[in-house]
């Protein structure tokens, strides 16, 4: 649930703020991001949901007909802004163990491609791929490099995995956050950019919209920044959840993928046969508990299944139980 600061930012908020334009820089709220990161407000760009990210990183830095890199499977969006911008895609598949090939970005300088987009850490599968592994692409990548970090709030914090230790050392790397969902503010459509002063400074000062973030966002974003120590409750909340619904599936039979989001990505167990995650699907909607089928090669006999609850956590391992 969002911030009790949040919630009272919310309830203080001057009627005159409906009356003006917003900050079209979103000044405050970058000011406060920059501090959360240690990082320079120059370094920041607000947007409406990391979505907007994605489509400004890929309007500023690719012509229309070169190549975008990916790493499949990944974010559907991708592929979609890739059509809608009419440029072909440059696809590396992940390996078994979701990690990028070694020639990931020689692929990509081959095909041309101006930016690459890499889900970290990764959905669906939850896999985490360490600051070298980043590094090392960003180092051989001619192009821009985006993180898509939508899941980076919920790592273990005792892996230290803190991607803007590298903007110092690859100006090419762009990084998405959101608070979506560490911040339990999905509705407010707020996310944001870090990069190098001169990767952020096209978007800032010349393909963003001149307001694309609200008034009520840029407030109430910067007051769920200020509050990080609630978050980072939250966060813990989640890990501990996560883990105790990993060895519940484990005990059903399933085989659960190590996970450091906010989601498990599990298989159902051999004897329930080939199409029994679909099944699954199926049958858990029809009980009112919602968990995600993808319809793609290397997903199908997998769930996606998000951490809830205590409660509901409890419900959806007992519902399994039953069908399985």
């Amino acid at each position: 649930t969002p911030s009790p600061k949040v919630i009272r930012a919310l309830s203080e908020l001057p009627a005159r703020l409906l009356q003006r334009y917003p900050d079209p820089l979103a000044t405050g709220f970058r000011r406060a991001a920059a501090k959360l990161h240690g990082l320079e407000p120059e370094q920041v760009v607000a947007t409406n949901g990391g979505d907007e990210l994605l489509r400004l990183a890929i309007t500023t830095f690719v012509d229309p007909g070169t190549p975008i890199g990916i790493a499949t499977p990944s974010y559907g969006l991708y592929s979609i802004l890739a059509v809608i911008h009419q440029t072909p895609l440059s696809i590396v598949a992940l390996t078994e163990a979701w990690e990028f090939p070694e020639e990931t970005a020689i692929r990509w300088n081959e095909d041309g491609a101006q930016l690459a987009l890499i889900t970290n850490p990764h959905a669906p599968s939850g896999a985490l791929a360490p600051l070298g592994a980043i590094g090392c692409l960003a180092a051989t990548f001619r192009g821009v490099l985006l993180v898509d970090e939508a899941y980076v709030d919920f790592v273990d914090p005792a892996l230290e995995h803190d991607a803007t230790t590298l903007l110092g050392r690859y100006p090419n790397v762009l990084l998405l956050r959101t608070l979506s969902k560490g911040y339990g503010l999905a509705g407010l459509r707020l996310g944001y950019g870090l990069g190098d002063a001169g990767l952020i400074a096209p978007i800032l000062g010349k393909t963003k919209d001149s307001y694309n973030v609200g008034a009520l966002a840029q407030r109430l974003g910067a007051a769920a920044l200020d509050d990080i120590e609630y978050s980072k409750a939250s966060w813990a909340y989640v890990r501990k959840e996560r883990a105790l619904l990993a060895d519940a599936l484990t005990g059903l039979g399933f085989g659960v993928e190590p996970s450091q989001t906010n989601f498990v990505f599990a298989t159902p167990p051999r004897h329930a046969g080939a199409q029994m995650a679909r099944a699954l699907h199926i049958e858990l909607e029809a009980r009112g508990i919602y968990v995600r089928w993808f319809d793609e090669e290397r997903l199908r006999d997998r769930l996606r299944i998000s951490v809830g609850t205590s409660e509901e956590n409890t419900a959806l391992v007992k519902a399994l139980r039953e069908i399985v």
